[in-house]
């Protein structure tokens, strides 16, 4: 069995203890048996294999082996600052940079925004990123961060990189900015665009406008452009 699965409880001296949904799937839906190998994380870069050593209603204990080493550190650490999208496009959106490898989404207040970030799509993007991270193999968490205003974030949030997408920019992109010991902060508009006095309040707080082609993105490509260009760039 190659399944993995999420522990949502931090994992004790080579025991660790599956609950609710998780629990719930590998014990009813895959039919596991004591003694059967799966694989599990808890979302901060480590994962075991491990061994199942017992079935209860809604939990399913196992037994832990040696701890494998992530390769996620030599990713650069990208904060991606994005005004929502709204619907199915968000989930895609969560999903795509989990895979990518964005260490934390930040949801972006601002001007022409069209989606807030609630509570409740927090708890949903938070649950995508799981399952996302479930199918890719990752095993340190996308954080999905409070939401901010653009102002802000270029006040609060301290970065080596600063960047903003802005159709039209004479600045491209090209290989990789930055290096994986860096903070790169990086943001991204709504369909409208940043307006005219978010670009100049970016600008005056350190952010480069950076375009990304001659065509005008969606919210997620736009997102996802700028993930892959700055997370997977070669060296």
């Amino acid at each position: 069995m190659s399944e993995r699965f999420f522990l949502a409880t931090p994992p004790g001296a080579g025991h660790a203890l599956l609950e609710g949904d998780e629990a719930r799937h590998l014990s009813r839906v895959l039919r596991a048996k004591v003694g059967d190998e799966v694989r599990v994380f808890d979302g901060s870069g480590v994962e075991w294999p491990a061994t199942v050593a017992a079935i209860r209603r809604d939990e399913v204990a196992v037994d832990l082996g040696e701890p494998l080493q992530s390769v996620e550190a030599k990713l650069a650490r990208l904060t991606l600052a994005v005004a929502l999208p709204k619907g199915d496009r968000q989930k895609w959106l969560v999903e795509k940079l989990t895979e990518l490898g964005v260490a934390r989404l930040l949801p972006l207040v601002t001007e022409r925004g069209v989606a807030e970030a609630t509570d409740s799509a927090r708890a949903r993007m938070e649950r995508g990123v799981v399952e996302a991270c479930k199918q890719c193999g990752r095993n340190r968490l996308m954080e999905i961060a409070e939401p901010l205003t653009l102002e802000a974030l270029a006040a609060g949030f301290p970065a080596a990189v600063r960047l903003i997408a802005h159709p039209g920019s004479a600045t491209a992109l090209a290989g990789r900015i930055g290096d994986p010991d860096q903070e790169i902060l990086a943001a991204v508009g709504p369909e409208g665009g940043f307006s005219a006095d978010e670009i100049a309040a970016a600008v005056a707080a350190g952010f480069t406008p950076v375009g990304l082609g001659p065509q005008i993105l969606r919210v997620e490509t736009a997102a996802i452009a700028l993930a892959a260009r700055l997370v997977m760039a070669p060296e």
